[in-house]
């Protein structure tokens, strides 16, 4: 890679259903800053994670791989440190590459390319959220219940708040000190927020964005009996059964959820501010996404897990207006995508990568030149006994598992998921049945799992006998260096960290 390629904020939520922000239809959410974003961007309306759960969803964004070539199975997977991210390719293109927030990193490696990581994870970089697969009865306890939801509403503080609040001034000072730095290499900034992800806390000014408003209930009501199996086992791990939330307790989660959109966006748009006002804004691209959905009551279920739409397809832009005239994209894409987009975008060559990939570059999308229209997905996360796996193409989406019947829906036609064409013998049926055959062997995908999970789940055990050694990641800021020091010349100090307005306004 010869040419300096533009500088990247990739900007990250978590659990931020598609369908709940303004650019996708939603009339109550309130999101100026991201819908900027979108109003000058490319949108991609049908934008899907290849494993609904935070870390293999992560893993696979970062990796341009699905989950079985990684064994990114769990939110205690280990991401291979030899696996190459695209935090790698981009340090190689000559950028600065930095993390500020969650990355759910499970294991020693805590960096997976990145030249700095500026906060700890919100979450445990250790084996301990290992799925178990051959002991399914046992509810696991540290996983999602409805106190999330039975307890929504407004919160002052939250261990949430307290780690985005961090993850937005560490990101901001960033990219102050990339200006400072006057542009000697390009930056790859991820800031990666955990809200809106459940607990349904929000502090109470974006709480009261939503005081009045008619929050939407559920679209989908269904009775637990007539669901899938794959739902009525999300069921139990959430630990619904019998604990039904009220209608009210619903609304309040859904306005806090909407309220968590707001606070993020807000965040958002304080740091497109700070790269407009650093005179940054022209040469930057902006990528927004989130790693999975939310199902917030729909069918009876919350959180993740699941191939429905609510959980598995995810806001998308990337934004560029120098390089890409807004338009919005119908073809269906995914994460792995992403890594294959960015190695393009900072001048690399795809087909010189280190490793095999399963994502295609959104280039061809990007500049209305054509594009793929596919997406490949696979759950092996709690919920589930055996790999779920989801082909999306088209209008239709199939899924498919060793231990449950398989599901068909029209997507176009069928926009809710209400009808499963398998059982009215579909054409179609026939052609995804052999092509899942064709690509994957359930019962050798299933046999890895369970191996790994055993692994994983004695190795966990022992680490907690005698003394334990920590792998969440300490973030190291030498203090000796920073503000006055005595071995520091005054004037140079002074002279370092001062930053001069960039636009004329500024000064007025």
């Amino acid at each position: 890679m010869t040419r300096r390629g533009p500088n990247i904020l990739f900007l990250m939520a978590d659990q931020l259903a598609a369908r709940c922000l303004p650019q996708h239809g939603h009339g109550v959410v309130h999101a100026p800053h991201i819908s900027a974003l979108a109003e000058h961007g490319v949108i991609f309306d049908s934008a899907y994670c290849n494993a609904p759960l935070c870390a293999p969803a992560r893993f696979t964004m970062m990796t341009g791989c699905l989950p079985s070539r990684i064994e990114a199975y769990d939110n205690a997977s280990d991401l291979p440190a030899e696996v190459p991210t695209f935090a790698h390719y981009l340090r190689a293109a000559g950028y600065r590459t930095a993390l500020s927030g969650k990355m759910h990193f499970c294991g020693p490696d805590q960096l997976h390319g990145f030249e700095e990581r500026l906060t700890t994870d919100i979450y445990p970089a250790d084996y301990g959220w290992t799925a178990d697969w051959e002991n399914f009865e046992a509810r696991p306890s540290w996983y999602h219940n409805m106190l999330s939801v039975s307890q929504a509403g407004p919160v002052l503080r939250s261990n949430q708040i307290d780690f985005d609040e961090d993850t937005f001034a560490q990101a901001q000072r960033f990219l102050y000190d990339a200006a400072r730095d006057g542009g000697a290499r390009p930056f790859a900034l991820v800031a990666s927020f955990t809200h809106p992800h459940d607990p349904y806390a929000a502090r109470p000014e974006f709480w009261n964005l939503y005081e009045g408003a008619e929050i939407d209930p559920p679209a989908v009501v269904m009775a637990p009996e007539l669901l899938d199996p794959h739902s009525r086992r999300i069921r139990k791990v959430i630990d619904i059964d019998g604990k039904e939330p009220t209608e009210e307790q619903i609304l309040r989660a859904r306005r806090a959820y909407y309220a968590n959109i707001s606070y993020v966006d807000d965040k958002i748009g304080r740091l497109l501010a700070t790269l407009d006002e650093l005179g940054l804004a022209e040469d930057t691209v902006v990528v927004f996404c989130a790693d999975h959905g939310d199902m917030l009551g729909e069918r009876g279920l919350w959180y993740k897990m699941s191939w429905f739409e609510p959980s598995a397809r995810v806001p998308l832009v990337i934004s560029h207006p120098a390089s890409f005239a807004p338009r919005r994209v119908s073809q269906s894409v995914s994460l792995i995508d992403l890594l294959p987009t960015l190695v393009e975008l900072a001048g690399g060559d795809v087909s010189e990568l280190a490793a095999p990939i399963d994502g295609r570059s959104l280039l061809g999308h990007l500049t209305g030149t054509g594009g793929h229209d596919e997406v490949i997905g696979e759950y092996c996360g709690e919920g589930a006994v055996a790999p779920v796996c989801m082909i999306r193409r088209g209008a239709h989406k199939y899924v498919c598992s060793g231990s449950d019947p398989d599901q068909l829906f029209d997507l176009a036609a069928d926009p809710q998921e209400l009808t499963d064409l398998t059982h009215g013998g579909a054409r179609t049926l026939e052609a995804f049945r052999q092509e899942a055959a064709e690509r994957w062997d359930m019962e050798a995908f299933r046999q890895r799992v369970l191996a790994s999970q055993r692994r994983r789940l004695f190795v966990a055990e022992t680490l907690r006998l005698g003394r334990q050694q920590s792998w969440d990641h300490q973030p190291l800021r030498d203090a000796s260096r920073q503000y006055m020091r005595n071995h520091l010349d005054l004037d140079d100090v002074e002279a370092a960290a001062r930053l001069k307005c960039s636009r004329a306004r500024d000064v007025a």
